[in-house]
């Protein structure tokens, strides 16, 4: 019995000095990972970190455009506060919450629609037909499109007065008289919507085709044999496989869509019936020169997202399985 004692006692220490070289390997690539962000890191906190603790110390005073020097501190009187029997601030502004509903509900819709839309893209320009590579180069233009510039092709569309869209409608028999698509508070939402999904379809069809070009075959070929429902294959095979991808585009998406400023100011302006957190806040702080109350409205925009974000995290980590 001494023997394999003995034949065991080299191997546990073998395996410490291995663990221990493992760990010694794995510090020193740390502190290399360190060393090679720590530019990056520095130059984030000047151009993001600095402006955002600005921004911050703005929302607790009285700042105004013509003179940010003088301001004096407020406390959460831009937040809220009680004076001769009412309550005032941003969470008692109605139309700050009517700019959170609007940008939650453009949001989910928009994103929702570009994963359902984009995979469907994805899964067409995944399949083999003759010139493949350019509809692929195709469907980017969208996204290549600055979006400045797509905005404002689709307002000279969408317009009531001379708008192809209204022309094209009015041939095909499907409405009878020109649709104000911008200024409708019924329609303003919807359009915006849609140039929003028309622009970013492509990044989210992108991504899921590079996911979808990794995929084994193997599984293919084996429900093929097996006689199994295409559809079927998709919502058991392809779609788990490609959940990951799928999380990065919606993240993604969702961050862009959570502080969308350009393409609704572009098409709709400031109007109530469309306006977001980040154009109320605009609004406040270059219209209504109130770079406190601005700051506030920023500020709580930067908290709302940076939840949604975290939550979102969260909750895909623990549908993926991922360790803690």
């Amino acid at each position: 019995m001494s023997q394999p004692v003995a034949e065991r006692a080299p191997h546990r220490g073998g395996a410490a000095k291995s663990g221990y070289r493992g760990t010694k390997v794995r510090r020193q690539r740390v502190r290399a990972a360190w060393l090679f962000l720590a530019p990056m890191l520095v130059a984030l906190a000047l151009v993001a970190g600095w402006p955002l603790l600005r921004t911050f110390y703005f929302s607790f005073t009285d700042a105004s455009l013509a003179d940010t020097g003088r301001a004096a501190l407020i406390g959460f009187d831009n937040y809220l506060v009680y004076d001769d029997g009412a309550w005032y601030g941003l969470l008692t502004d109605p139309v700050w919450w009517t700019s959170v509903w609007n940008t939650v509900f453009f949001s989910v819709t928009s994103v929702s629609l570009e994963v359902v839309f984009g995979v469907i893209v994805a899964l067409l320009l995944n399949a083999e037909f003759r010139g493949r590579m350019l509809v692929r180069a195709a469907v980017l233009i969208p996204w290549a499109i600055p979006t400045i510039v797509s905005a404002k092709m689709w307002a000279w569309m969408l317009n009531d007065q001379f708008g192809i869209i209204n022309h094209l409608l009015m041939m095909l028999g499907i409405i009878d008289a020109p649709l104000a698509w911008t200024a409708d508070a019924d329609l303003s939402m919807w359009a915006v919507i849609m140039v929003d999904v028309w622009k970013t379809i492509p990044f989210v069809a992108l991504l899921v085709l590079a996911a979808l070009q990794m995929l084994p075959s193997d599984c293919y070929e084996a429900a093929e044999v097996d006689g199994i429902h295409p559809v079927k294959v998709f919502f058991r095979v392809t779609l788990p496989l490609i959940t990951p991808a799928l999380m990065v585009a919606v993240i993604f998406r969702l961050l862009d869509a959570l502080r969308v400023f350009d393409v609704i100011y572009v098409l709709t302006s400031n109007s109530t019936n469309t306006m977001t957190m980040s154009i109320y806040a605009r609004q406040q702080l270059v219209e209504f020169q109130d770079v406190g109350y601005g700051s506030a409205a920023s500020t709580l925009l930067f908290l709302i997202i940076a939840l949604i974000t975290v939550l979102y995290l969260y909750l895909g980590r623990r549908q993926l399985g991922v360790d803690q």
